[in-house]
């Protein structure tokens, strides 16, 4: 509670809407005044941060992370804690993780699951989508309670995984109503489930037991005519969507295609489909291939990242989110002999920041103002947390960083703080850098040194129809 007073001088301070030179008064963890030579009295106890010649941004919100998630016979390396630390220190400010019941399950209890294990740890804010991995009319009845008593707008469907969390479209369309009822986003993780467990099979049987197994057994279409169906499911009940990890251009075309139809439909790249591709599951270094193991997986044609970024600079994609799952090469060790066995997850908590700034803005394909937009803006704007996150304002909360468009860093696991022995962006140069952190207006990063304790963060409550997203669909619905 000591730095309750803080002011950031000189900076130029950008929205996704405009950019403006202008200091930032901020106390109480809340942004009081925004404009030029600020001068708050008394000034004895005031934090001053000199922000000259940087960039004043809203603090990135995560939309996906999993940590320490139960997860293939393993659990994710990166807690809520470390989880967290290696967000702040790349610029985030805010992560959305999901409680993912079992089939069968409560999600009820599965919530109550996940906030027992964040809430002693979190170095910031953070909130939780919900998974429905099955349906029934208890199901129906905790999705309720979730929505008007636990703060959870919403709720994730796998459309693969088989046996594990896949439901099928029946269930989908039955959790979509649901969804649009309680005034919640729907999500998916949109690829064919089936397709996938017979490629498997098929794969194992020609003897091909590797990671690029992964890939050829779940290409690109898999994952674009579940984009598809899950599109025209969500349209037929008037129901909002939000496709988590695009990982491809035929599942992104198909998400552009449909908004370009009227379609409420959000797209999600993440960092490493931004800034990798799957040509490494070719690698002859195993431990190499398997570390890039995620599903859906990085495409092996080396211009997708590119492409991505172009939609994603265009508005044909809205978000950028992570899928931080981490396992290190002893646990993806558990597949040596069989890629359906490798535990499927990578890094980006802490360098998705970057890399977009980097692929993304200093390439030339977006402004400052829509790296703003894509990193923060609009997940607050499409989960309800706006303006009150997503943007530097006067009543929104303090989250802010001091970002140096000009200062490079090489990322790497032998310096990042997550918690894993390998980063899929080994020896990327990224321009634009994180020079300090601020969450609920204390610096809790600065320079490289942290000053946080595990369990400052909060955990978020999110009111059920976001007016960013649900506005057309009452209108569709009176009409």
């Amino acid at each position: 509670l000591a730095q309750q007073r803080l002011l950031i001088k000189g900076g130029k301070v950008v929205n996704d809407d405009h950019s403006v030179v202008a200091d930032v008064y901020v106390e109480d963890g809340v942004v009081q005044q925004v404009g030029p030579n600020l001068n708050p009295e008394p000034p004895t106890g005031l934090v001053v941060l000199d922000a000259t010649n940087t960039l004043v941004i809203p603090g990135g919100i995560d939309t996906h992370t999993h940590m320490q998630f139960p997860f293939m016979g393993s659990r994710s390396k990166d807690d809520f804690y470390t989880g967290t630390k290696a967000a702040i220190a790349g610029g985030t400010t805010m992560i959305i993780d999901f409680a993912i019941p079992q089939k069968g399950c409560s999600l009820i209890e599965a919530f109550d699951t996940w906030k027992s294990w964040a809430d002693p740890k979190v170095c910031c804010d953070y909130a939780l989508h919900v998974a429905v991995t099955w349906w029934s009319n208890k199901v129906k009845e905790e999705m309720k309670t979730l929505v008007q008593n636990k703060g959870v707008n919403s709720f994730k469907m796998f459309m693969a995984y088989k046996g594990l969390y896949m439901v099928n479209d029946e269930e989908l369309y039955a959790a979509f109503s649901c969804c649009k009822e309680l005034g919640a986003v729907a999500q998916v993780h949109a690829e064919n489930g089936e397709l996938i467990a017979q490629g498997a099979k098929k794969m194992l049987a020609m003897g091909i037991t590797g990671p690029e197994g992964h890939e050829l057994c779940r290409p690109e279409e898999v994952e674009a005519e579940a984009t598809q169906r899950a599109i025209t499911i969500a349209n037929a009940v008037n129901c909002p969507l939000f496709v988590v990890h695009v990982m491809s251009k035929s599942a992104a075309r198909v998400i552009s295609n449909a908004r370009r139809e009227g379609k409420v439909v959000y797209g999600e790249p993440i960092a490493a489909s931004l800034g990798t591709d799957g040509t490494n599951y070719w690698n002859k270094d195993w431990a190499h291939a398997a570390a890039y193991v995620m599903g859906p997986p990085l495409r092996p044609d080396p211009s997708t990242p590119g492409f991505l970024m172009s939609l994603l600079a265009n508005d044909d994609l809205s978000v950028t989110g992570t899928d931080n799952c981490t396992f290190d090469i002893c646990q993806k060790a558990l597949g040596k002999d069989d890629f359906t066995k490798i535990p499927n997850g990578v890094n980006g908590v802490e360098d998705r920041m970057s890399v977009i700034w980097e692929k993304g803005v200093y390439s030339g394909k977006m402004d400052e103002n829509r790296f703003v937009a894509v990193t923060s803006t609009n997940a607050a704007k499409i989960f309800n947390l706006y303006p009150k996150k997503g943007r530097i304002a006067v009543g929104s909360d303090a989250d802010i960083v001091i970002w140096d468009p000009e200062a490079t860093r090489t990322i790497s696991a032998k310096t990042h703080h997550q918690a894993n022995n390998f980063n899929i962006f080994e020896g990327m140069v990224c321009h634009g850098v994180p020079v300090a952190t601020v969450s609920r207006g204390k610096v809790v990063y600065e320079g490289g040194a942290f000053n946080v304790i595990a369990g400052e963060g909060k955990y978020v409550s999110r009111p059920p129809f976001p007016p960013y997203v649900y506005k057309r669909v009452r209108q569709r619905e009176q009409v």
